[in-house]
């Protein structure tokens, strides 16, 4: 494993944590995801605004947005079929990275195209913000960008690319952070230019579990 770099307190860095051949074959698995949760345009809440980065979930619940708001349900909004699960890489990454004892819930998986973006956000759509959000990156770099829990607090930059694992968890759970940029044809990965990344979220408090709708 390569060693963890602190970004700021409670974000963890580890560059290169899956190295290619592991790329290749969590890349491999996710095209089975897809085919089973194909990509979906979310929409913002009230505005109905679409975002630039599509979407899937593996795992027991996803998460979904649209006019009516943020939520965790079993089912993808398009297909109504349930989630796949998780592929078994994505378990070894939290068991391995995560340092709690409660597994996760879900995995929100975002398609960065080129030109697309995450504005400064805050993930606290879950119950348990005890556990932390784990992130894993595939294909092309982008710029993130992380501030403190409120929107106005200064950030720092840092440049994931393929393979890396990032961790918000203790003070920096509930920090801002973003996705600025991505730098096209940084990685030969992916069949086309762009990025995938996979944050692996607990959704219930320890002990309340059962999948709701």
């Amino acid at each position: 494993m390569t060693a963890a770099v602190d970004i700021v307190p409670g974000c963890r860095y580890w560059p290169g944590w899956l190295d290619r051949q592991g790329q290749e074959a969590l890349a491999e698995e996710l095209r089975a995801v897809l085919a089973a949760a194909p990509l979906f345009t979310p929409l913002m809440p009230r505005t109905g605004k679409a975002f630039s980065v599509r979407m899937s979930n593996c795992g027991p619940l996803g998460w979904v947005s649209d006019v009516s708001g943020y939520r965790y349900q079993p089912t993808h909004p398009e297909t109504g079929q349930p989630w796949p699960p998780f592929p078994p890489v994505l378990i070894r990454a939290w068991d391995a990275l995560a340092g709690v004892d409660l597994a996760p819930e879900a995995c929100l998986i975002n398609w960065y195209g080129p030109e697309a973006r995450m504005g400064l956000h805050q993930d606290r759509d879950e119950e348990e913000f005890s556990a932390p959000v784990l992130s894993l990156s595939l294909g092309d770099t982008a710029l993130f960008r992380i501030g403190g829990t409120a929107r106005s607090d200064a950030t720092r930059s840092l440049r994931l690319a393929s393979g890396d694992a990032l961790l918000l968890a203790g003070p920096a759970r509930l920090a801002f952070h973003g996705i600025d940029r991505i730098y096209p044809g940084t990685s030969t990965l992916l069949k086309q230019p762009g990025r995938i990344n996979l944050t692996l979220r607990r959704v219930h408090r320890a002990g309340t579990s059962e999948i709701r709708p």
